[in-house]
């Protein structure tokens, strides 16, 4: 049995310079290869003073899958770039940006610059060095607010990559429904990942978060997102901070454990 650990790496992340990436790896079996769920944010899912609300706690969850005699799995999370998140959360070939007031001065959409990196240089880097699984239904992405979108947006890009997306708190009101519209007909593929979209509604901004995704619920199954693939969970009272990603990601993790 090999015991759990927690990595950090500094990889290089295009013209910006090195970007560090967590990875931890759970207590495992020696020659025993883990799903595994890449994520964004990873500054704030293992470090309980990252923000004022705590971290997601991700170690916790998976302790307790183990616990609970499913696999445990290896979290992957990609700081992220501080004042340069949202720009680099934000994908700019989905259509023109909505309500920019709630960005801020320097943003500019490079959503698919992330994109390359974590399908370019991360995951190589993890399937080359840890014991993770490398088949499709082995594979996770996971994120909230504007990392949600980008956990959004790799998943149906990399629809033969990912088995499951976790979108917690998406901010698909940065687009048009017309313009989601477009971008999700030429996507569709007969393989879509399971789709676990999470939101709450305590807050102003997560009030406007969950009308947006009430519609995207709503248009993905016209753009032949299959029903079956889709999961919703709204929990009413829940603000948009670390405490509610950190209270419903146990959750997600299940879901996609159990379906392995």
């Amino acid at each position: 049995m090999t015991n759990s650990e927690l990595h950090t790496v500094n990889l290089p992340f295009h013209d910006k310079g090195d970007r560090r990436v967590w990875i931890y790896v759970p207590e495992h079996n020696e020659n025993e290869k883990l799903p595994v769920v890449y994520m964004t944010d990873g500054q704030n899912l293992f470090d309980d003073n990252a923000t004022p609300c705590g971290s997601w706690e991700v170690v916790k969850a998976v302790e307790n899958e183990i616990k609970n005699g499913l696999s445990g799995a290896v979290i992957v999370g990609i700081d992220n770039g501080n004042v340069y998140r949202d720009s680099e959360l934000t994908p700019k070939c989905i259509g023109e940006i909505q309500l920019r007031e709630l960005l801020n001065d320097i943003f500019t959409p490079q959503g698919e610059i992330f994109d390359d990196f974590l399908m370019n240089t991360v995951v190589p880097y993890v399937e080359e060095n840890f014991p993770v699984r490398t088949d499709r239904r082995g594979r996770a992405i996971c994120g909230s607010s504007s990392g949600g979108l980008m956990s959004f947006f790799s998943g149906v890009e990399h629809s033969g990559f990912f088995s499951f997306i976790g979108a917690f708190s998406p901010a698909f009101l940065c687009y048009t429904n017309d313009d989601w519209r477009k971008y999700l007909l030429n996507k569709m593929t007969d393989n879509m990942p399971y789709l676990y979209i999470y939101c709450g509604n305590g807050d102003e901004l997560e009030q406007m978060i969950f009308e947006s995704v009430e519609e995207m619920y709503d248009l993905l199954p016209e753009t032949g997102y299959p029903y079956d693939m889709m999961n919703e969970v709204i929990l009413f009272e829940n603000e948009h901070n670390e405490k509610a990603w950190r209270e419903i990601f146990p959750d997600f993790l299940h879901t996609f454990l159990s379906n392995l």
